[in-house]
């Protein structure tokens, strides 16, 4: 049986190109009823275990902060998120649990049939979120679909274009000069599509395409998987070397999409500038600020 349900010939072809919804049962598993979160949380290797809190104004990306959930249980983590206002980020699930990585395989095996993709650099990562949580307003260099299992949230999804994001802060997200947040103008809302998404609904969009998202009052639980295309490492690639020839150059380069020779040379150039180093990433490293309470759920200390 399809996890998808509405596959169409449309959205086959379209598929990685532009903006999607889904209909999917992924939902209906067992393994995402509170025990199997709980069975997750406790299996998921701790220290990599994503923990973090964050204002209520859109614009306030810098509220953004980054706790620790210590020795928890995982019973404990998953009252935390329904009680207090924290996102809990397991990525890469797929590389340490197998019932996530038979997941992955499951469902870039069907991609595959429908579509035709070749996809890999799969990465599953399991989102457990409070009521009215939020992600400020970011984006991604791979690929991305969003899975909707528990509660309801509300994506918005921007054009990969001026102003929603130049080709400078482009580059520099893939260059790693900065973070993968930047600044965000609600006025933008206008321009964007807008998903409400619950439990059985999927979203995927065009590559580095803006996005934010907020929780509706309720528990909220999701997949969240990357990936990459051959079409989408090639223009990861050309961003990059986009990146070095107007550092290096002082050129004001445009992304060239496809396999023409332009790009080719580009992609040829930025294997030639990682591998001589000639660009240092100063990825954002956030600290630990705060602490879970494992007596109080939803609680927060000082780290």
């Amino acid at each position: 049986m399809s996890i998808i349900t509405d596959w169409t010939p449309e959205k086959a072809r379209a598929f990685t190109q532009r903006n999607l919804a889904f209909r999917h049962g992924l939902h209906e598993r067992p393994m995402f009823d509170d025990a199997g979160l709980e069975e997750l949380l406790d299996r998921y290797p701790r220290e990599k275990l994503g923990v973090f809190t964050m204002g209520e104004d859109p614009v306030a990306w810098t509220t953004w902060r980054k706790g620790s959930a210590g020795a928890m249980t995982g019973s404990r983590l998953l009252e935390a998120a329904q009680a207090g206002r924290i996102w809990l980020n397991l990525r890469a699930a797929n590389a340490y649990l197998p019932e996530y990585a038979a997941l992955g395989d499951e469902i870039f095996a069907e991609k595959h049939a429908q579509s035709g993709r070749k996809t890999f650099k799969h990465d599953l990562g399991m989102l457990i979120s409070s009521a009215n949580a939020q992600v400020f307003y970011h984006l991604d260099v791979p690929l991305v679909s969003l899975w909707q299992l528990r509660g309801q949230k509300r994506v918005w999804v921007y054009p990969v274009e001026a102003p929603y994001v130049g080709q400078e802060t482009l580059e520099r997200i893939v260059l790693k000069e900065t973070a993968e947040q930047f600044t965000f103008d609600p006025a933008w809302d206008q321009g964007a599509e807008v998903y409400d998404l619950t439990p059985g609904a999927m979203v995927t969009w065009a590559q580095n395409a803006p996005h934010r998202i907020e929780n509706g009052p309720m528990l909220n639980v999701s997949l969240s998987i990357e990936f990459m295309t051959p079409a989408a490492l090639m223009r990861a690639n050309v961003i990059y070397a986009n990146g070095v020839l107007r550092r290096r150059a002082g050129l004001r380069p445009k992304v060239q999409e496809g396999f023409g020779p332009v790009g080719l040379g580009k992609v040829a150039l930025a294997r030639a500038a990682k591998a001589l180093k000639l660009q240092t990433p100063h990825e954002r490293v956030l600290p630990v600020t705060f602490q879970l309470d494992a007596g109080r759920p939803g609680t927060l200390l000082p780290a």
